[in-house]
């Protein structure tokens, strides 16, 4: 553990030490190329303006180089290989294309991924929204977010191993250890193994994701409501308003541009969903999403590249869309201001 923690450190130092030695050397090394002289003022002047030109890419450049190596490349990389075939080596035009559309699995996926869209933003969102509202009027509103902001600090597996606890179900005449097995048992009812009932155990996983980001949902949004004027809302109970009112009429619409905001990140995040259904259910009993479908044609098997490549495109289409719109509303609101 020590060692680890010495290597971290040594490796943020030291990544510390590297951008300032690049800054300063890459600035020398301009300066000395291109030297301003105090007799020749209109080379001098020349110079001074190249330099302006170049000194930006200097800082730029790095990371221009990173975006591409990491990104950009891997793009392209991907969207070739979706036209070969599982070993990457020969060409097959459109049969992963055309496997993807006709595959059961694949078309499952699909449809569990839209439906992890329509409810788990939407629900992050409101219940965001709502406890960010009632814990901003109470004197232990501080303590409540704190509470529901502790699961963000939890990786997705982990979350996954609590929530196991939860659905657990235990057969024959033993005890169930598992709290929603017990509550339905205490009322009565019959435990169930909840993770395998094809449909809603899809929900049962989207609990936890809505568990771990109704947290993120809050802070932001709590930020973005006190930062509506006390005056507005003053106003509103004058005129006679009541609370349903003025949290539909007045707050959301203050905070609406913040609730876009949080809806796409989250949006993002289900689409790329992919630690939470391998730890539960491993995409078992219809609960495969794109990601882990991706993954388990890349690595398991022996891996094919060609069909996992085209997954990857489906998904990043399903990205680009909202990263787009998300884009050009920030330009908006920039021009705005």
């Amino acid at each position: 553990m020590l060692l680890q923690i010495v290597s971290a450190l040594g490796v943020v130092v030291g990544a510390v030490i590297a951008c300032s030695a690049y800054f300063y050397f890459s600035n020398k090394i301009l300066d000395l190329a291109l030297p301003v002289k105090d007799g020749d003022i209109r080379a001098a002047s020349r110079n001074l303006n190249r330099r302006a030109l170049v000194r930006p890419w200097l800082f730029v450049g790095p990371a221009l180089f990173l975006l591409i190596v990491y990104l950009v490349y891997p793009v392209i990389a991907t969207v070739v290989l979706s036209f070969y075939d599982r070993s990457g080596l020969q060409f097959v035009g459109l049969a992963n294309y055309q496997w993807a559309l006709g595959d059961r699995e694949f078309r499952q996926s699909i449809f569990n991924n839209i439906l992890w869209l329509a409810v788990v933003p939407a629900a992050c969102t409101f219940f965001g929204l709502v406890i960010a509202v009632m814990t901003d009027r109470i004197w232990w509103g501080n303590i409540a977010k704190s509470i529901v902001f502790m699961p963000m600090a939890i990786s997705f597996v982990g979350a996954s191993v609590i929530w196991k606890f939860i659905y657990e179900y235990r057969g024959g005449n033993d005890v169930q250890i598992g709290l929603l097995n017990a509550i339905v048992q205490l009322f009565g009812g019959t435990p169930e193994v909840w993770i395998s009932v094809p449909f809603w155990n899809n929900f049962f996983l989207m609990i936890i994701l809505i568990w771990i980001q109704t947290g993120f949902a809050m802070v932001i949004l709590s930020a973005a409501l006190r930062g509506i004027p006390e005056e507005t809302i003053e106003a509103a109970v004058i005129d006679g308003a009541n609370g349903w009112q003025i949290f539909w009429r007045i707050m959301v619409p203050q905070v609406w541009g913040t609730i876009a905001v949080v809806w796409t990140t989250i949006t993002i995040l289900v689409l790329k969903v992919f630690d939470i259904v391998l730890t539960m259910t491993n995409g078992q009993w219809q609960t495969m999403v794109l990601a882990n479908l991706m993954f388990n044609w890349l690595f398991r098997g022996g891996g094919d590249s060609g069909r996992s490549a085209v997954i990857a495109i489906i998904i990043m289409l399903a990205v680009t869309p909202i990263m787009v719109w998300n884009v050009r509303r920030a330009n908006r609101e920039l021009k705005g201001h």
